[in-house]
């Protein structure tokens, strides 16, 4: 594993799609990241993000202190979700290709049909 990889995502394909494949402690590791709402409108913000989120864009985006802050870009960037490019003093985040579609994907494999007859 190369020293840019994180370990709770393992890519499958290099692609314009990346294939990324979740085991079940893994897409529980993102559940619990996600959970949490000031995260879950942190990863929003950098989703919608046209290039990679500055840490000060997202400071000045929510209303938490920078120690926050750091906490859920740490929970974040842990459980895969997002890369943090460090330039300096600086810190910019992006999403991880593919693993929130891996989890969705995963998510709506577990609907089940309806039963014949109800």
């Amino acid at each position: 594993m190369n020293s840019g990889m994180n370990p709770i995502v393992e890519p499958i394909e290099r692609t314009s799609r990346i294939k990324v494949r979740l085991t079940r402690a893994r897409r529980t590791v993102l559940l619990k990241a996600l959970a949490e709402p000031r995260r879950f409108e942190l990863l929003e913000k950098i989703a919608k993000a046209q290039c990679p989120l500055g840490c000060a864009q997202a400071r000045a985006a929510l209303p938490i202190s920078a120690a926050t802050l750091s906490h859920h870009i740490k929970e974040l960037e842990t459980a895969g979700l997002i890369d943090v490019r460090r330039e300096g003093r600086f810190h910019y985040l992006s999403l991880r290709p593919g693993v929130l579609r891996a989890l969705a994907e995963g998510l709506a494999a577990l609907e089940q049909p309806a039963c014949p007859g109800r």
